[in-house]
This record gives C-alpha cells, sequence and structure tokens, in this order.
C-alpha cells in the first residue's frame, strides 16, 4: 500500500496497513535541506525539494504546499519581504487605513505572484507524486484572509464596531478562497486544506453570525469540486467546535489545547482528526519513546478516524530522530 492508497482508505473507511502520517512541515523542512524559510516560501521549486526530501526520510504521506498564511494577502496588494528567519511578513496591509474594498487588487491563481508559486509546485508534485502521494492544496479561510488584508487587530475591532464592513470584506476573500481552492482542484490535487487561525480568538456567538457561514461555503465548494476538506485552526477551539461539526468536513487539524476525546465526541465519528501532540513540549522538547507514548493515547482517544499530526507545525530546532519517531509506522494494535 503507498502513501496516497493509505491516505484515501483512511477517508474512505476501508482498510489501511498504518496510520497515515501528515505532520506540517514549513521551516523546519527548509532547513532540512540547508536552505531557510525565507527561499521555502518565495520559491516552489524549493518548497518542492524540501517536502520531497523529509517526506522520502522521514516518512510522510502527503505533498503539501503550506508556507504562510500571506499568498492571497499579496494578490489582493500587499507588498510582503522575505527573511531566512520569518519566511514572509507584509510590510503593510492593503486596508490598514479602513475598509475600502475598491483599494484592494483583483487576485488570480495564475497570475498574481505568490498564488501561481503554489499552483507551480501543485504542478510539480502532480506531475511526479500523483499515483503515490496524497497532494494538499492550500487556501486561507475568510476570517484569516480578512484579518491579513485589514490587520488582525482591526480585524478583531472592526467585528465588534462596524461588523458590516468586516463582512464585506470576508466575503471578497471567500469569494477568493473558492476560486483559488477550485483551480488547485482543477489541476488535480485530492485534498484542499483551509488555514482559519484567527477564528480561535472570537466568541463563539461571533464565529457563528459571521465566520462559521462563511466557512460554511468554502467547504461546499470544495466537497463539491470532489475534493477532500480539511480544516486547521491553531490554538483552543473547543468553543468553535460545535459550529465545525456542522460543517461536514473530512479531516480537523486538533491543536495540543483541545482535549481529544471532547473532539470527538463534538465532532461525532465521522471525520478524522488530526494531532494533538504539543508541538513543543511533546515533539520538539520530547524523545522518541516519549514521543510514541504520546502518540498512542491520541490515537485511542481519537478511535479508528485518525492521522498522525503535531497540533500544529513542527518547530525548526526539532530532533530529526524525534521526527522520525513521530512518522514511525503505527497501527491501531501496537
Amino acid at each position: 500500500m503507498n502513501s496516497k492508497e493509505r491516505y484515501l482508505n483512511l477517508l474512505a473507511g476501508e482498510p489501511v496497513d498504518f496510520i497515515p502520517r501528515i505532520p506540517i512541515l514549513m521551516r523546519f523542512a527548509a532547513e532540512y535541506i540547508g536552505s531557510d524559510w525565507g527561499q521555502f516560501a518565495a520559491d516552489h521549486r524549493v518548497m518542492t525539494k524540501a517536502n520531497v526530501v523529509c517526506n522520502e526520510y522521514f516518512g510522510i504521506d502527503q505533498m503539501n504546499t503550506m508556507s504562510d498564511p500571506f499568498r492571497e494577502t499579496e494578490g489582493f496588494g500587499a507588498k510582503v519581504s522575505y527573511s531566512p528567519d520569518h519566511g514572509v511578513r507584509i510590510d503593510r496591509p492593503p486596508l490598514a487605513d479602513g475598509v475600502d474594498l475598491s483599494l484592494l487588487k483583483k487576485p488570480d491563481p495564475e497570475t498574481s505572484t505568490r498564488m501561481r508559486d503554489r499552483m507551480d509546485a501543485l504542478r510539480f508534485y502532480l506531475a511526479h507524486y500523483r499515483d503515490t502521494h496524497s497532494i494538499m492544496g492550500w487556501v486561507e479561510g475568510p476570517a484569516a484572509e480578512a484579518a491579513d488584508i485589514r490587520g488582525v487587530e482591526d480585524f478583531f475591532i472592526g467585528l465588534l464596531t462596524e461588523p458590516e464592513d468586516i463582512a464585506a470584506l470576508m466575503d471578497v476573500a471567500l469569494d477568493n478562497a473558492i476560486t483559488y481552492a477550485l483551480a488547485q482542484i482543477a489541476l488535480g490535487v485530492d485534498t484542499i486544506g483551509i488555514g482559519d487561525a484567527v477564528a480561535s480568538q472570537v466568541s463563539p456567538e461571533l464565529y457563528e453570525e459571521f465566520i462559521l457561514p462563511r466557512e460554511r461555503k468554502l467547504v461546499d465548494a470544495i466537497k463539491g469540486a470532489g475534493a477532500i476538506a480539511r480544516m486547521h485552526i491553531c490554538g483552543n477551539i473547543t468553543h468553535l467546535l460545535p459550529g465545525l461539526a456542522t460543517l461536514g468536513l473530512d479531516i480537523v487539524d486538533v491543536d495540543y489545547l483541545v482535549d481529544m476525546k471532547t473532539a470527538r465526541k463534538v465532532l461525532g465519528d465521522r471525520v478524522v482528526l488530526g494531532g494533538n501532540l504539543d508541538p513543543v513540549a511533546d515533539v520538539l522538547q520530547s524523545n522518541p519513546a516519549a514521543i510514541r507514548e504520546k502518540l498512542k493515547i491520541a490515537r485511542d482517544e481519537a478511535g479508528p478516524r485518525f492521522i498522525v499530526n503535531a497540533g500544529c507545525e513542527i518547530p525548526s530546532p526539532t530532533p530529526p530522530e524525534n521526527l522520525k519517531a513521530l512518522c514511525e509506522p503505527l497501527t491501531w494494535d501496537d
């Protein structure tokens, strides 16, 4: 059974030889091949090489294109800068001075520089790994992208003081995310990941009024096009779980701040849960034997609809033997 078969079988509820592994690697992968995070984010050739090398050495079942949250933001008009230690930064949010949607550029998957770079990465993966590995595209969720365009602090303030304007901005972000997701699916990816990190910082009421309906439209578009939908919201999302349970997601990443048993109870038996090891305490600062024990606990709490991952990105200083332990084949009988 190859990586793609293992991954798709698990999603379909079919037997697998062992649990698929999909840890999030960005800066770690870049530095593992002697590059840096800035180059990884700026050049799909560095990104794909880093992922290929890490997937082959550590045993990872998915090729991904995660690097930073600002690919679509650059398409909307943000100027970005790259650095070895921080990857990508926005020099100034496009709507830092107020929600004037007319100031935004129109992003395009094939002409916006950083969006196209992800498309080029996917073309490389599909040309070489379509039959052997899951290949995941990525988009920013409506709240995360709106926060990048407006500025995170002003986004949160705006949800309270100018909700209609922020809602309109999220609609623009949503439309672009759907366009971008469908373009990636048209290339041939099997999965689209959605990053909506800032959603963890709002109340259940604000989430369910403003963010959840827009996430639902995005998930519906992804699944309607025949792809797997994966949600990644960093942090403690316990208060968002009832809403997330209504989205029809295929995979939900569970950060270490969320109790896995609670996530399973609220999200139900159908969704695949990934995580929920603490990337620092349980991976970076741990040891192979302890990592295996933590992983078994997560597996047992999540049940058979489980996929190997840490709660979030693997930190760059993680000892390679620790990541190797995380990705060592694990069955439900081990």
